[in-house]
């Protein structure tokens, strides 16, 4: 995340969600904004991803760290970040890939925490969303991604030892199977289209009026004995 927003400029930024990852630390930008965090007067009140407190095309950048999958409706909250971003102002979405190894453990302890049997390793109240669903949903509201990643191939582990036994399945699973990660990153662009205006279609073309051509009378014409091939006017 630091390397994707180190480069963005602008005047005003918002990190919505997740006060624990100091995402625009890398950023530039003078006015910056971490929403929902207790230490930022302010700033705090934020509750509902859908309604900002912002008006129209102010933000030019906003990060979206798993705020998403927390959202009551995602996809209103997608469209408020449209609505509050300036054109070329660009969203930072990570989260997590509901078809990864990740996934795969919470789906099996949801399943095993009914028998009592186990605990979640992903909060409950995260729904995930699906990377192409995600991106369907940018090109509906104008936006155009930047940049596409996955990562975290590894299995959900708790115990350090085993992720470090499997530290291996991170590079191999980055060039043979990449879409599997459990976590996935996004950089999109809001893009405004330009009008053209078009005349109306009904507006006939002027036609140029005919120039009348002078024509000379066979009487001013004479024929010269010497060449009877030249003609002189009189």
């Amino acid at each position: 995340m630091d390397l994707a927003v180190t480069n963005i400029f602008g005047f005003h930024a918002l990190q919505l969600g997740l006060p624990e990852l100091p995402g625009l630390a890398a950023n530039r930008i003078p006015h910056r904004w971490l929403a929902n965090d207790a230490t930022t007067a302010g700033a705090d009140f934020i509750t509902d991803y859908s309604a900002l407190p912002f008006p129209a095309n102010s933000l030019d950048l906003m990060l979206l760290p798993h705020s998403l999958e927390v959202a009551s409706d995602p996809h209103a909250a997608l469209r408020e970040a449209e609505r509050v971003l300036v054109p070329e102002g660009r969203v930072v979405i990570c989260g997590f890939n509901p078809v990864s190894l990740w996934a795969l453990r919470q789906r099996r302890a949801r399943l095993y925490r009914r028998l009592g049997l186990s605990h979640l390793f992903l909060p409950d109240d995260g729904k995930f969303i699906g990377y192409w669903r995600l991106r369907d949903w940018l090109g509906l509201l104008g936006f155009e991604v930047e940049i596409g990643r996955f990562g975290c191939y590894r299995p959900a582990f708790s115990n350090e030892k085993w992720l470090q036994r499997f530290n291996w399945m991170d590079p191999v699973g980055a060039r043979w199977w990449p879409i599997f990660g459990a976590v996935y990153f996004l950089v999109a662009v809001k893009r405004v289209r330009g009008m053209t205006l078009l005349s109306p279609a009904w507006k006939a073309a002027r036609i140029p009026a005919s120039v009348p051509v002078s024509v000379a009378n066979s009487n001013t014409l004479k024929m010269t004995p010497n060449n009877e091939n030249k003609r002189t006017f009189d």
